[in-house]
């Protein structure tokens, strides 16, 4: 056999934890050698007395197919003077007490489908793409100012087939953009896509970090599927799982015989919560291994973010009694996003984090771990919190709602009501709500709302845009034929009009992580559960008056202080009957009265709807539309007209 060694910078970059594009030379990957096209294997297994290659090409005998060893720090590599595109294989690893191991290839670029376990050779190049408009008008953003509403989705359970069948990347683009298109998301979030055994996994224990999930298709059909939302304007977000591992025999646990990619330690290695294995991420190759995983979903699959799974996980070691932190973590995680970030300057990097752990979303320059985005889980758990408990109670836990407001602006904030809050028993978000039929559509309609004023970015998981009543059932699609009730259906055209109205009113997203961008109006209303609060955008006068009551009681005539003397003309109300509401809605423009209130130099009176949020937009003299585009009025909008 003929060996086609790595260049010895390779090997010392790989060894030292920043070969970035180590893909490039791990794996099975055809070439042309000496005018002879063939194909070249090279694998990392560091305590392996042998590494044999077997296939489909061999009939499974690696007699003959041993792997040469080029660095004394473990890594193989083998030249087959053959064009082995199709094949299957594994590497059949002697560990260093004599047992074999068969394994699949850390960086197959494409396995077989479950439950078989071996790698493909694929060709991961010679993808057509045409998303060159979407790549160059998102270099050109900013995305801090920019609106930005996720619908996060689990690929397998969103929609299937009538016979129980996934559909396929290339039939799920069909199905699916539409669909998000006509909502007026700006992004889609996917559960992970990795190679993984078990479906209920939902892709969170992965086998084959470089290949994407056979289940739907192949590489290129899943290009295809990103390719079609970028060429709609839409961005896709993969969530991706740099702590931890699947345990599966054939994948990275104990790859050749001993702890390779995971800690040394048992202590440090298993994780018991998930049944996984923790990455040693202080090993150089392991970091290796994972920034360049991040690249390679970039460069290939023009992913653009990740939302990066168990962050504390990581940052605190799992398995000691105090809450300790791991210092190869930080490293780790600094330098990941110091990579990518040189790669692609507007790629989101979302951290899940659930601790208190300062500046995540600080450059790493300034001792900060670098991400660019933190989902806010203190938000999310207060305010369900806040919603779960009984509406004559809610003024007893005021605070539930004002605290986040204290920390809104030490971190760059999306707000998620994730998969995660709609599983294993946690009810979904409609069924979180307390009271009758009605009452829990109107108090899900303005938790909506307030999601899309409080500042932050926004995130919804699917099923929740047409308020799914059971919680998720991964195994399951969606309750679709719950559009066929009308309490669901308003729900669905409500949710458009909020994503309508947040994408044309800048003053909700262009200063969601300034101070600037957020005044309370009267944050101390407990006993009537009443708060009222300023959304502005970069232009002095670009505002909008929100106003929401938490409780069952309407009120007429109201008192609100406001900033500017105008008129308000009310453009989104969650009780209106169209929504599924009781009507209570401001039909006219309020007109502001020259008396301070609220610390406010002037005030309206309006009507406050039940478990209703009221959003109000000051306007003079020039017509504008209305959310939903049908009503005309005959005023000037103070500041610049939203798009």
């Amino acid at each position: 056999m003929i060996v086609v060694p790595p260049t010895d910078l390779e090997i010392y970059l790989f060894h030292e934890g920043s070969l970035y594009k180590s893909y490039e030379l791990f794996g099975a990957h055809v070439i042309k050698q000496n005018d002879v096209v063939g194909t070249r294997f090279c694998v990392w297994a560091p305590h392996a007395r042998q590494v044999r290659l077997v296939g489909s090409f061999n009939d499974w005998n690696g007699t003959n197919f041993n792997l040469v060893k080029v660095s004394n720090q473990g890594v193989w590599t083998i030249f087959i003077p053959e064009n082995l595109e199709g094949h299957l294989y594994k590497y059949e690893i002697t560990t260093n007490n004599g047992n074999v191991v068969l394994k699949a290839d850390p960086y197959a670029f494409h396995s077989e489908l479950r439950p078989r376990t071996a790698s493909i050779v694929y060709d991961i190049k010679g993808y057509q793409w045409n998303d060159q408009t979407w790549r160059r008008k998102k270099q050109r953003k900013r995305i801090y100012d920019q609106p930005l509403f996720i619908y996060e989705l689990h690929f397998g359970s969103w929609k299937k087939k009538e016979n129980g069948n996934f559909y396929t990347y290339r039939e799920m683009a069909d199905e699916l953009l539409p669909y998000v298109m006509e909502h007026g998301f700006t992004h889609i979030e996917l559960l992970p896509l990795v190679e993984h055994p078990l479906d209920r996994s939902w892709g969170y224990q992965g086998t084959g970090y470089y290949s994407a999930t056979s289940r739907y298709g192949t590489p290129h059909d899943l290009m295809h599927f990103i390719d079609r939302f970028h060429q709609a304007g839409i961005g896709v977000i993969f969530d991706w799982v740099p702590g931890h591992f699947c345990k599966d025999e054939h994948g990275l646990y104990m790859f050749d015989g001993a702890p390779t990619y995971e800690y040394d330690n048992i202590q440090d290695r298993e994780n018991g919560e998930w049944g996984t294995a923790n990455f040693d991420l202080g090993k150089p190759e392991v970091r290796s291994f994972l920034i360049s995983n991040a690249l390679f979903w970039m460069e290939y699959f023009h992913v653009d973010g990740f939302r990066v799974d168990a962050v504390a996980n990581m940052l605190y070691w799992p398995n000691r009694e105090a809450a300790q932190q791991n210092p190869h973590a930080v490293q780790f995680l600094q330098k990941l996003n110091e990579t990518v970030f040189a790669h692609d300057p507007g790629i989101l990097m979302i951290a899940e984090d659930s601790t208190e752990w300062p500046l995540v979303t600080a450059p790493t320059y300034a001792g900060g771990l670098g991400f660019n985005y933190k989902w806010n889980m203190g938000w999310m758990n207060d305010i369900l919190t806040y919603m779960e408990t009984a509406p004559e109670k809610r003024k007893h836990v005021h605070n539930k709602v004002t605290f986040s407001l204290l920390y809104a602006y030490s971190e760059n904030f999306i707000l998620p009501f994730s998969h995660d809050e709609v599983v294993h028993g946690k009810k979904s978000l409609l069924n979180k709500m307390p009271g009758t039929y009605e009452e829990k559509f109107a108090q899900l309609r303005l938790l909506y709302g307030y999601l899309l004023t409080h500042p932050g970015k926004k995130l919804l998981f699917m099923g929740g845009e047409f308020a799914q009543f059971d919680e998720w059932k991964d195994a399951e699609q969606l309750d679709w034929m719950l559009f066929d009730f009308e309490m669901h259906q308003k729900m669905n055209m409500y949710v458009k009009a909020l994503l309508k109205c947040y994408k044309r009113c800048k003053s909700l997203y262009e200063l969601d992580h300034s101070p600037d961008g957020f005044e309370w109006i009267d944050v101390h209303n407990a006993e009537q559960s009443i708060f009222s609060f300023v959304r502005r955008g970069k232009k002095e006068n670009d505002l909008l008056v929100v106003v929401c009551n938490f409780t069952s009681k309407v009120y007429h005539d109201y008192k609100v202080g406001v900033p500017l003397f105008a008129k308000y003309r009310e453009i989104v109300n969650s009780d209106a009957a169209k929504f599924g509401g009781w009507g209570n809605v401001n039909a006219k423009p309020v007109a502001a009265s020259k008396e301070p209130f609220h610390g406010k130099p002037y005030h309206i009176r309006m009507t406050v709807p039940p478990f209703g949020i009221s959003i109000l937009r000051p306007v003079k003299k020039r017509g504008e539309r209305s959310v939903d585009g049908k009503e005309k009025v005959h005023r000037h909008v103070i500041g610049r007209r939203a798009r």
